[in-house]
């Protein structure tokens, strides 16, 4: 699985016109599933998240987690990020998983983030959607459960 991580003061998703979902301070979560991705890679990449030190502390320095700051998440399926444009002007999505399989892998990190505690917000399994953010930083991470980078 694959996520990008923002850093965000306030995020928004809407569909079809109206606000799905919101969160003040926290992060916007940008989710992607592969396509040998397992329950394991949404456990590991929740957990990556949750405990990523990018909020600063009271000496400025990027060193405590959504979790220390009681922050909120706003999670949103985007399989794009699995675009692999190498080759081409087209990106392949060759890489990414079917909905078939990436929907219950996206649940499974909803409820790992979930069981956090703090406010979860998300988007829609294969919506389209409007996402509005300020990119408090501006803070922005990549993570891959295979460690890719």
């Amino acid at each position: 699985m694959r996520a990008v991580v923002q850093r965000v003061s306030s995020a928004d998703v809407r569909i079809d016109g109206r606000t799905h979902g919101s969160i003040e301070q926290g992060l916007l979560v940008l989710v992607a599933v592969g396509a040998s991705d397992r329950r394991q890679d949404a456990v590991y990449l929740a957990n990556k998240a949750l405990n990523l030190r990018i909020f600063e502390d009271a000496e400025g320095r990027m060193n405590r987690s959504v979790r220390d700051i009681r922050g909120e998440l706003l999670v949103v399926s985007q399989f794009t990020l699995y675009g692999d444009c190498r080759k081409g002007n087209r990106p392949s999505f060759a890489h990414a998983a079917p909905p078939e399989r990436a929907e219950p892998l996206y649940t499974a990190f909803l409820e790992e983030v979930g069981k956090s505690g703090l406010k979860v917000a998300s988007g829609r399994f294969q919506a389209m959607m409007d996402v509005s953010l300020v990119n408090q930083g501006p803070v922005t991470v990549l993570l891959d459960s295979s460690r890719a980078f």
